[in-house]
Order: C-alpha cells, then structure tokens, then sequence
C-alpha cells in the first residue's frame, strides 16, 4: 500500500456504526465526536510533539530487584504527568508524589474537553461525579509496532487495568480502529469473561464512569486494525504508529505538584525523562529551572 499523509484517511468507507449511542447506563459512545477540521488541528499539533519511552520501574528499583520493563508504547501527557515509575495515581494511599504539572491542552483539545465535560455533567450524578470533577489530565497513547532485536513487533494493545482517577473517563480514538473490551475475572487461572465491547472507530469518543465500569470491571484494549491503512509521523526511533488515543481523567488538584515541590527522591527518580522532556518544550525546561530557582 503507498505511503499515506501522517494522520489522513483514506477514501474507503468507514465501519457502519451508529454515530451516537449509550450502549448501557454509565456508557455513552459517539462514533463522529471529533469534526474533520478539529481532526486536521489536532494532528498538525501531535506532529509538534516528542513523545518519550518510559521504563515501569525506577532505576533504584530495577538495580535492587534486576527487574526492568519498557512500556509497550510511547507516550505523552498533558495536564499532569503521571511518571510511570512513580507508580501512578492509586488513592487512596497512592497520591503523593505521582502527579507532575504538565503542559496545558491545546487549544482544539481544550474545547473539545468543554463538550465532554458538558455531556459528562449531564449524564452523571451523585457519587459516579465526585465534587469538583474535571479533565485536567490527559494520556497520549501512540498505538502500533516496535523494532525489537531487528524484527517489527505489534505492540497495539493494553492489558487490563483499572483507572484509579475519581470520576468519568473520556477516551478519544484517531487513526485506525481499536477493540475496547471491559473484561470481568473469574477464579485463579480461568480466563477473563467480556462484559462489554466496543469498536472505537477514527473520530470517536467513549465515556465510562459509575461502579460497574469503574470500580467491578477491569478494560483493555485487545487488539488494534490495520484497514485504514492510517499512519502517523512522530519522531520516535523504532516505532510506526497507527493509532493515537488521548484518555482524559481528573485528579484533584491539591494532588499535582510542580516538578521542583516533589520530594527530593521522586525529583531525582523521574530527572531523566523531565531533561529528556526540555530538550523540545520550553515548559518542562521552565520546571527545571524552577527547581534551581530558590523560591
């Protein structure tokens, strides 16, 4: 197939879907969320971005236990950065020191975070919409394939997890379709059985929020397509990617921190990717400049 424009889609008709759907209390779907020119926006900036590799584990970790892992993808985040070494935000014990200040979302994903958090607010009530509830972190996932030991590996997909972040998520899907699966488990060594699925197609938008998809089921996704022939350009040695999400969550906002208030083991464990980071964006070099700022 010939090289394509980063980000565009083909001629080819899309999946038949219906372009609005709530597939069952505290699930709402819509297949045409993101509007072409919105689109066209928001992938001239992706191609602005330096997306980085994380390892799961600190280096003082991965040299007392011998233990380190790549993470599958490479990623950015926007809001709050929540390092993966670092653990991630797991309340109610896991807050502090997880959540770094990140750049703020552009102007086109900001407005289209308006619209959610509208459709959220209407959908939602009493504790699936804790107080003070907004989208103030987002994670850019790039789905796709590795160059590992000389070979392409595909890589596009995510084992099932919970996000811990109080409230709604919101999951924004471009390129090429994905299979989203809540999968519930069974007893120790039976497979997990799928409670619900749903294509996320090029443009569209998922929400999840309230106990049974939150709190009682785990998510994945468990595999990504090839059919739009999508590819996008970033400058990421050793991986092509086809699919681009953006997960949108809330963390309170007494839980992020600016890079230079973390504790001084947290700043040191996580200096590596924040210097990596102000190689191309003025904001992170800010963050360290401000930690050798006194006050």
């Amino acid at each position: 197939m010939s090289a394509r424009p980063a980000g565009t889609r083909p001629h080819a008709p899309r999946t038949r879907v219906q372009a609005r759907a709530r597939l069952a209390p505290g699930l709402l779907y819509d297949a045409t969320f993101v509007a072409p020119d919105e689109r066209a926006e928001l992938v001239a900036w992706l191609e602005t971005l330096h997306p980085i590799w994380e390892e799961r584990f600190t280096a003082r970790k991965a040299a007392a236990t011998g233990q380190q892992r790549r993470l599958l993808r490479p990623v950015y985040w926007l809001g709050n950065w929540q390092f993966a070494c670092l653990d991630y935000y797991r309340p109610p014990n896991g807050v502090d020191d997880r959540c770094v200040a990140a750049e703020p979302f552009p102007p086109v994903l900001a407005r289209m975070v308006e619209r959610i958090e509208q459709r959220t607010r209407a959908s939602f009530r009493g504790p699936d919409l804790p107080t003070g509830w907004h989208l103030n972190t987002c994670l850019i996932n790039l789905y796709g394939s590795a160059l590992q030991d000389g070979r392409t590996v595909d890589t596009a997909r995510v084992g099932e997890h919970r996000d811990f972040e109080p409230g709604p998520v919101a999951s924004i899907s471009i390129g090429e379709r994905a299979l989203f699966q809540f999968t519930t488990r069974g007893r120790r060594g039976e497979p997990s059985q799928v409670a619900a699925q749903q294509w996320l197609d090029d443009g569209s938008l998922l929400i999840f929020g309230g106990e049974l998809w939150k709190d009682r089921t785990l998510h994945r996704v468990q595999r990504v397509d090839r059919r739009l022939g999508a590819r996008f350009t970033f400058p990421v040695e050793g991986f092509a990617t086809r699919r681009v999400n953006f997960t949108l969550r809330y963390v309170p906002d007494r839980h992020v921190k600016p890079f230079a208030e973390l504790a001084a083991q947290a700043r040191d464990d996580v200096r590596p990717y924040v210097q990596e980071l102000a190689k191309h964006s003025a904001f992170f070099r800010r963050l360290l400049d401000g930690e050798r700022t006194p006050g």
